[in-house]
């Protein structure tokens, strides 16, 4: 079982307008409300594979009761450890052509008593997993060190562990030694504290992510596919062209495929063309949705997958 932990999870707010413009009005032609969060999207995407996953979340307030809602027709178990403060609502606006604008709020101040049951909660479900996905940001009131502390967990049950976070919550995580670590483009040069820009820089950067601690990098580089590392290789996963839609999800639809994949049995470098094949898929899709096995087979034949070393 894959097992996921949101340990931010919000409402999503998903505005689709005709067109984004500075200055002149556009217009609203669609807007929904869903769950969100990065490891429940893992476990959606996962789920819809036909793998076995199951998902623990905080839950607070009146967005809670929402969430909970939202999950109660996902198809795949979801724990949901009570939190006081309300979760956070994050906002979407994306517009026909592809522009997207992306606000979120910081999240609801999480107390220590509330953190050690999320850890026991997900401590309870390690002997049966095989791989815990540790999915986004850090809200108020959990300390950077953390997923850290999960990973660390983790190992002791012999659980892989795949990371994919930001800010000192990454740096932490990963020099506890996570089985994979995900960042994009803009989380990289946040943890290398420099700017990435060509190709050479993609390749020195994964090298240094990994050995700062990880075992494997996969660095997410939206439209461009991926650099990847591991101890035996360094790729470059490169998609066909598209024209995307709305890339807002694609790196969760990534991460989940590329553990997917993994548990599957897949090697390394097909585990990360299955990572780039998801979320090329789904950014063809307006809004935040995540493409279907067969739609992500599909591009999935058409990723190219290049072995540097």
């Amino acid at each position: 079982m894959i097992l996921t932990l949101t340990l931010n999870p919000a409402i999503d707010h998903t505005i689709t307008a005709d067109r984004l413009v500075f200055e002149d009005r556009g217009y609203i032609l669609s807007s929904r409300d869903s769950a969100g969060g990065r490891g429940l999207n893992a476990s959606a995407v996962i789920h819809s594979f036909n793998g076995e996953t199951q998902a623990v979340a905080i839950c607070g307030g009146k967005n809670g009761g929402r969430l909970e809602h939202f999950l109660a027709s996902s198809g795949f178990p979801v724990e949901l450890v009570r939190v006081k403060n309300e979760i956070r609502t994050n906002l979407t606006i994306t517009d026909k052509h592809g522009l997207t604008v992306k606000l979120n709020e910081i999240g609801p101040v999480v107390a220590a008593k509330e953190l050690r049951q999320l850890t026991a909660a997900v401590e309870k479900k390690l002997p049966s997993c095989s791989w815990l996905m540790l999915c986004g940001s850090v809200p108020p009131g959990v300390p950077s060190t953390y997923y850290r502390e999960l990973i660390e967990m983790a190992k002791q049950y012999k659980v892989r562990t795949f990371l994919d976070t930001d800010g000192p919550a990454l740096i932490e995580g990963v020099e506890a030694g996570p089985s994979v670590v995900s960042p994009n483009q803009p989380e990289g040069e946040r943890l290398l504290n420099r700017a990435l820009i060509t190709r050479s820089h993609f390749h020195e950067a994964v090298e240094r992510i990994h050995e700062m601690g990880a075992e494997s990098v996969l660095l997410s580089l939206g439209s461009r596919g991926v650099v990847a590392i591991d101890q035996q290789m360094l790729i470059e996963a490169v998609p066909p062209r598209i024209d995307a839609v709305s890339p807002i999800g694609a790196g969760d639809a990534m991460a989940a495929a590329f553990v997917w994949a993994s548990d599957h049995g897949s090697k390394f470098d097909d585990a990360a063309r299955w990572g780039v094949a998801a979320g090329t898929a789904s950014a063809k899709l307006p809004g935040i949705q995540f493409a279907t096995l067969e739609e992500t087979r599909e591009v999935y034949q058409q990723v190219e997958t290049r072995r540097l070393r």
